[in-house]
């Protein structure tokens, strides 16, 4: 007897050494430190030392401060891993992440992940997620956001996505940001809640069919880029057709092919009519300007060393092609392009020509280069031919004659970030948003630092900055266009005309520095996030409260003053959201136009701040539980 009760003493012995040990383990795994956590996390990332801070000399929070780098933090618990344009690739570990119990806001924008989307369901306490500029790639399946309520902020942008927008977004009831432009996305935009969503873009995507009743409140630029979709804002979708006019369309439809067929049976019997007749006309106005000014250049009529026969013209008449890996063309083929004039400027004229293949080239004829020597020239068309970053446009060829220069580079689809800013309600082109502008922007700086670095004999390395001159491709990445041509163009045309020369370091001492581009720098900032044309680039202009921009900005955004909302462009959108980083880049740009140079910033200083402007006010997440950034 004694022998069985200690045997089953020994057996709830043992279970309870069991559980203990259990219980033990448990407890150790789910105590792990916010420490560990990420340490662990870090080894799933290839950071190439961007994360050299997260170690264990230190705790990742110091109450609210975060000791590591892209740790946001509250009371010494980790509420947000957020970093951004740290080059970042490998995988992002949800099994790890998911053990930051405190975990609110998740962001590894503009970095190298790429593969499927995260299984990120398992992050069910997340507010914000932003995983823009990425290179994400792949259908999102249709339960990735169920039972992820407390999600707020969803930005998925300038990735790979394909397929259609999932479902279970419309689930989300308290989501008011959701940013899918730039991606694959097919199908129809799903029906969301009425007023659920304040910010919404799924611009350059591959969507069809009517806008959901929810969203044609939105900013038709939300949409763009979408030739499939219809309903306001956009254009009306066509109504749907009965039976009875489908037959109809079809009979008149098979009357016309018939009559088509009957056209070139008869015109195949004609002989053919010479080549030069068969030219294709370009519409009435816009090849002759273009065709009559290169004939002249081709004929050496425009230049006085040459005679009005053309023989020595024609012998010369070769473009000198800068990139090796273009294909070629010549100046025939420029002549018989169908053409249009893009504006004539106080340089010369521009024109857009439409090659035979199909390629759109811009030409741009300059008036105001004779004094420079052939040889000189060349030689510098080459230096700026070497040239290659995605935000500055490169120069395809170029032509040579004493009083004619012609520069050809590609054409751009969206023209210029002036005809967006000043110019889009007579075009019908939509106006930027707060996140296109600031991106481009952050384009511009970037472009600009590599002139910087790649021209550093030259005192403005692009010299001519302004809105005009920074071009923006179909997903409005921009890129810089006229740079490095103070050395060429004739100086007395250069004071006169050139954005450089406008500085008011020219105007108080006749001379420019290497901070004359920051000031462009600068007022290009003003002019993006005010909507309004600088006065001070015109030769002549007014005085009054508008004429100086800078003054008129810097009395908006002083301290106490609760007018600065009048300062940004109304078609900006995005006020309440992103006041504070809004603000933050008219203040940078405030600090690029400091009449006094030494007051003034280096462009270094200014391209890292505008790096450090986001699409948001981060603030407004945080500051509700008394925390920074």
């Amino acid at each position: 007897m004694m022998a069985k009760h200690a045997t089953i003493l020994w057996g709830h012995s043992r279970l309870v050494v069991l559980l203990f040990i259990f219980v033990l383990h448990f407890v150790t795994y789910s105590c792990k430190s916010d420490a560990e956590i990420l340490l662990k996390l870090k080894e799933s990332i290839a950071d190439d030392g961007a994360l050299s801070s997260w170690n264990d000399s230190k705790p990742p929070c110091n109450g609210d401060n975060g000791n590591w780098v892209g740790i946001l933090c509250g009371n010494g618990t980790v509420l947000g891993v957020k970093l951004e344009n740290m080059g970042l690739r490998g995988v992002i570990d949800v099994d790890v992440l998911k053990e930051l119990k405190n975990l609110r806001t998740l962001s590894l924008m503009n970095n190298k992940f790429d593969g499927s989307l995260p299984n990120i369901t398992r992050l069910v306490a997340l507010k914000s997620i932003y995983f823009s500029g990425n290179q994400f790639s792949g259908a999102i399946p249709n339960y990735v956001f169920d039972g992820m309520f407390s999600l707020k902020k969803i930005h998925l942008a300038r990735n790979k996505f394909s397929g259609e927008i999932p479902q279970s977004l419309t689930t989300l009831p308290r989501l008011s940001e959701l940013m899918l432009q730039d991606n694959k996305f097919d199908g129809k935009i799903p029906q969301f809640q009425n007023g659920i969503l304040k910010l919404f873009n799924v611009s350059e995507n591959e969507l069809i069919g009517e806008i959901p009743r929810s969203l044609r409140d939105m900013n038709a630029s939300s949409f763009s880029g979408n030739k499939d979709l219809c309903g306001a804002p956009l254009e009306s979708c066509a109504p749907a057709l009965s039976i009875g006019t489908i037959i109809i369309v079809t009979i008149l439809v098979t009357l016309a092919v018939a009559a088509l067929i009957a056209v070139v049976v008869i015109l195949s019997q004609r002989k053919q009519l010479p080549e030069q007749e068969q030219a294709t006309v370009s519409p009435p106005g816009y090849r002759k300007a273009f065709s009559t000014n290169l004939n002249k250049v081709e004929q050496g009529t425009a230049s006085p060393e040459h005679g009005t026969n053309g023989k020595k013209g024609n012998n010369n008449m070769k473009l000198i092609f800068l990139q090796d890996d273009r294909e070629k063309f010549n100046m025939r083929d420029l002549l018989k392009a169908s053409a249009e004039i893009l504006g004539s400027g106080i340089f010369g004229s521009t024109y857009k020509a439409a090659l035979n293949g199909g390629q759109a080239m811009v030409v741009k004829r300059f008036r105001h280069m004779n004094n420079v020597e052939k040889e000189e020239f060349h030689e510098y068309m080459r230096r700026l031919g070497r040239l290659n970053h995605q935000n500055v446009l490169p120069i395809v060829a170029f032509y040579y004659r004493k009083e004619e220069k012609l520069l050809v580079s590609d054409y751009m689809e969206n023209i210029s970030l002036a005809v967006h800013l000043h110019g889009n309600t007579t075009r019908g082109r939509p106006c930027p948003d707060w996140p296109t502008r600031l991106s481009i922007i952050q384009g511009v700086a970037k472009g600009l630092s590599y002139l910087y670095n790649e021209l550093p004999s030259l005192m403005a390395p692009h010299g001519h900055l302004k809105s005009s001159n920074v071009l923006l491709d179909r997903s409005y990445n921009p890129l810089l266009t006229d740079y490095g041509l103070v050395p060429v163009v004739n100086q007395d045309r250069a004071q006169e005309y050139m954005i450089a020369y406008k500085s008011p370091e020219y105007k108080n001492n006749g001379r420019i520095t290497k901070k004359t581009d920051v000031w462009s720098l600068g007022m290009l900032i003003l002019e993006t996030m005010t909507g309004r044309f600088p006065s001070s680039f015109f030769q002549q202009g007014s005085k009054g409260n508008e004429a100086d921009l800078v003054s008129w900005v810097e009395s908006m955004v002083k301290e106490g003053n609760t007018d600065v909302d009048r300062v940004f462009d109304k078609n900006m959108g995005r006020k309440d959201k992103s006041k504070g980083e809004m603000t933050k880049l008219l203040q940078i740009g405030l600090n690029c136009c400091e009449e006094e140079v030494d007051k003034r910033w280096d462009l270094k200083k200014v391209v890292e701040r505008i790096e450090q402007v986001k699409e948001m006010d981060t603030d407004q997440e945080y500051n509700s539980r008394g925390l920074s950034k």
